[in-house]
């Protein structure tokens, strides 16, 4: 039977996987949660060894899609063709890794989302013979990864904002030199400020003739995708279905983070998810007092990608420990503190701790982390340090290509990281985008003129 969706502001009607997926965010401006989460077995868990990534999204994706969602042959297929890039585990020491998820076309975590995406919604919208407005904003590789993913399709055009001052001049090149169907707008503002402008375009009424949707992590189709990679890890490292595994997660608007939470309920044996934000604390202070309140304006940190005040995916996470948060941010219901707690461990790490890491992790281990990874790095060492146990299975995310800040890597390490070949050449390509001022009525303007 197919999967329903419920809105976290529990004020809009239950509906399928292809309506929340093509729909974005739900009408009352909550966010999209399945009303049961499939379960996965320990000897299905231990069948997922032997596979390669494309047949183990698939194995975990079929939970969610039901045959009448997407036909498993069709399914099989879509995996297949988003997923032809290697997912690396390095060993660091012991049984401590590295999950390198910048192999992909644009370098960076985002590409295993954005691509499986796209496809899925490429099916829907060729079955229905009509077409879709992907409105995005970034603070940094949510955009190249979309425009990469999107790119091409007939059925979709894609709108992206993205903070003029904050995303590297690598992560803008991936947004802005493709054309097409893939239009970008540099803010001048924050991520935050990107992020409500998209938002209040879902909210007004006259645009909802122009099939706006978003590609965000606010969207579902992010999220489920984004489970897969943690069911990989653990499929290639564990010895036994009672072999738990910690995951340091670098954690900005939280989807990544999400993936990893709905993985665990799921079955996976997860025994703590460390969410490791930049000095945009807010949701350490959270974890810590049970009170929050949003960054504004969010803090410029090295790992932009992570400069985010308030974490849209913060309103699910309270949902699934049993309170409320509305898409303000507003706290309606207290989660359980105490479970989230239990699994989940929250630090913040400062722009010098961040330089700090990436030297010493460079010198010990000769591993090269960009600032985002080095974030994840000291996240589990924190962790490591209140809670220590002999022999643990621990995995850092490395969510983007060191390449892609090669101005820190050069001021911090003194030294350049190798480029990838899906990066290569950027500097040299024609960009094409528009500049905005933080005002809604600009942005409208745009979209009535444009899309």
């Amino acid at each position: 039977m197919a999967m329903q969706y419920y809105s976290t502001n529990r004020r809009a009607p239950e509906v399928s996987f292809r309506e929340a997926l093509l729909g974005g965010q739900a009408p009352d401006r909550g966010l999209y949660l399945p009303v049961s989460i499939p379960k996965i077995s320990a000897d299905e868990l231990m069948a997922l060894k032997g596979l390669a990534y494309h047949q183990r999204a698939f194995e975990v994706l079929r939970r969610w899609l039901a045959e009448d969602d997407v036909p498993a042959d069709v399914l099989a297929d879509l995996t297949e063709d988003a997923y032809n890039f290697p997912v690396p585990l390095e060993q660091i020491y012991g049984r401590t890794y590295v999950m390198r998820l910048d192999q992909g076309p644009t370098a960076s975590f985002k590409d295993f989302a954005a691509r499986m995406m796209a496809r899925l919604m490429n099916y829907y919208l060729s079955q229905e013979h009509r077409k879709l407005v992907v409105l995005t904003a970034t603070s940094g590789d949510t955009g190249g990864a979309i425009a990469n993913a999107f790119h091409g399709l007939e059925n979709i055009e894609v709108v992206i904002l993205f903070p003029r001052q904050e995303v590297t001049d690598i992560q803008r090149r991936q947004m802005t030199t493709l054309g097409g169907n893939v239009r970008s707008i540099s803010l001048e503002g924050k991520f935050d400020d990107c992020q409500a402008l998209v938002k209040q375009a879902f909210w007004d009424e006259e645009l909802s003739s122009f099939g706006l949707t978003s590609a965000n992590s606010i969207n579902i189709g992010r999220l489920l995708p984004q489970s897969v990679y943690y069911f990989h890890a653990w499929a290639e490292l564990a010895s036994s279905p009672e072999d738990k595994a910690v995951f340091s997660v670098p954690s900005g608007n939280f989807g990544n983070m999400m993936g990893a939470v709905l993985a665990k309920r799921m079955g996976l044996p997860v025994s703590r998810v460390v969410a490791a934000t930049n000095e945009n604390d807010e949701f350490p202070v959270f974890y810590r007092t049970g009170g929050y309140e949003k960054i504004v304006p969010s803090i410029n940190c090295i790992s932009s990608a992570m400069n985010v005040g308030h974490p849209s995916n913060l309103a699910r996470l309270v949902d699934l420990y049993g309170g409320s948060m509305d898409e303000q941010g507003r706290l309606h219901i207290q989660p359980d503190l105490y479970a989230l707690q239990r699994d989940i461990y929250a630090v913040e790490v400062s722009d010098p701790q961040t330089r700090e890491t990436m030297r010493t992790v460079w010198r010990e281990h000769q591993l090269l982390l960009e600032p985002h990874g080095a974030v994840g790095w000291l996240g589990l060492q924190r962790f490591a340090e209140e809670f220590p146990a002999e022999g643990r299975l621990q995995t850092v995310l490395e969510t983007a290509h060191p390449a892609k800040f090669p101005e820190h890597i050069r001021e911090v390490l003194g030294i350049e990281a190798e480029v990838p070949e899906s990066m290569q050449g950027l500097e040299h390509t024609e960009e094409t985008y528009e500049s905005m001022e933080p005002d809604y009525p600009a942005l409208k303007a745009y979209l009535k003129r444009n899309a």
